[in-house]
């Protein structure tokens, strides 16, 4: 009923007789009724992961960040990080909240830290409660906290605290 085609085949060299190039044949088999055949396309080789976005040790940020990447900070932030992999240096005070699938504190950090993993290694300095799915504490970290496991870490809780509190009345408008 179907047989395989040759005009994708790099091997098969054109029919004697047909001084027609393939690519009519193909145009040809589309205007029979049937639907035109889709290209197959070759699997491309898998892109290489981005290198971290990097805040060097002379660099300052007074602000929120957000990334789906990888963040490494060796300078100071002033303000919260959301990112895929968050490495703090040794270097690096980060003051504010981190979320992050990953986070691996080598430095200071004054703030909640959020993590399905985090690791404080013997470098580390957390002020902070830290809330994690898995967690590890190297020999020498020092921390100052509270540390509580939870299945979903990465849930900051914000509809929690609205659903709470009740919505204001509004008045209405004349």
């Amino acid at each position: 009923m179907f047989s395989k085609s040759k005009i994708n085949d790099p091997s098969a060299k054109p029919t004697e007789g047909s001084d027609a190039p393939a690519k009519s044949a193909s145009t040809s088999s589309s205007t029979s009724g049937s639907p035109a055949p889709k290209p197959e396309f070759a699997a491309s080789a898998p892109r290489p992961k981005a290198p971290p976005s990097l805040l060097s040790t002379d660099l300052t940020v007074t602000g929120n960040m957000k990334s789906t990447g990888d963040i490494q900070v060796e300078g100071n932030v002033e303000g919260d990080i959301h990112a895929h992999l968050l490495t703090v240096g040794e270097t690096a005070v980060i003051k504010g909240e981190i979320v992050a699938d990953d986070v691996v504190v080598n430095g200071r950090v004054i703030g909640r830290v959020r993590g399905l993993k985090v690791r404080l290694t013997s470098t580390a300095r957390v002020e902070g409660d830290i809330i994690h799915k898995t967690i590890a504490i190297e020999s020498g970290a020092h921390f100052e906290g509270s540390v509580q496991r939870q299945d979903d870490p990465l849930n900051t809780g914000k509809g929690k605290g609205v659903a709470q509190q009740p919505a204001p009345a509004e008045t209405p408008k004349a």
